[in-house]
């Protein structure tokens, strides 16, 4: 379990995140048009999994917009911006926003990914929601960083996050 706050609040998660030099576990996540992307679907890519509560907040909003940028520049890699938001919500705010170079993913159905990686929020008032954390992998899906946000409401560092691609 990680102890992280909110507003200083402490709140916790259902556990850890996954260990750098361990292999990212396949998962089942639904893209914009309701299809649904497994880790295969991926294979051969780096990975930057961009993880957070909702896309409907400020920081996680700065965050999608900042990977965004990023994305366009990083070679064999695919940015990965994962949510329990509803596929509609995230569609809508990349839209509006003009956002083209990450991908999208919803673990709306039943919040399995979000268990399987130890970042269901457990307790407090976003209880069932995904921490905001970072995984980065090789193209092997070996994962080479991971970052778990202490205050939900600051941003990842993006910087050593890109750094070990």
């Amino acid at each position: 379990m990680a102890s992280i706050t909110l507003g200083g609040n402490p709140i916790n998660t259902a556990g850890e995140l996954p260990k750098v030099g361990s292999k990212l576990a396949d998962f089942k996540l639904v893209k914009n048009d309701l299809s649904v992307a497994s880790l295969s679907d991926f294979s051969g890519k780096k990975l930057v999994l961009n993880i957070f509560p909702s896309i409907d907040t400020g920081t996680c909003a700065t965050s999608v917009r900042k990977f965004n940028e990023a994305a366009a520049g990083l070679d064999n890699t695919a940015v990965l911006c994962i949510s329990r938001d509803l596929p509609f919500a995230q569609k809508r705010f990349c839209g509006a926003e003009g956002i083209e170079n990450v991908v999208n993913l919803s673990d709306f159905q039943d919040g399995s990914f979000g268990k399987a990686n130890g970042l269901e929020i457990v307790d407090g008032p976003l209880a069932g929601l995904h921490s905001r954390a970072l995984i980065v992998t090789d193209a092997e899906g070996t994962i080479l960083h991971t970052e778990q946000v202490g205050e939900i409401a600051n941003e990842p560092n993006y910087e050593a996050a890109l750094a070990v691609l």
